[in-house]
């Protein structure tokens, strides 16, 4: 398909309520600083700019 530009389609992004967020960052400030999970939000962070981005 030479000369093609066929883009796979922009993922949606989930929008979260504002006390959704607050309660989510309220429960990551206590994990341990040392929990996978939060370098696994910090990717899925980039994911969500990215998917943004695609728009």
């Amino acid at each position: 398909m030479a000369g093609s530009e066929a883009r796979a389609p922009c993922p949606p992004v989930v929008d979260y309520t504002s006390a959704d967020q607050a309660r989510a960052a309220d429960e990551v400030e206590e994990l341990p600083g040392e929990a996978v999970i939060v370098r696994m939000l910090g990717d899925y962070a980039v994911l969500r700019d990215q998917a943004r981005a695609c728009r």
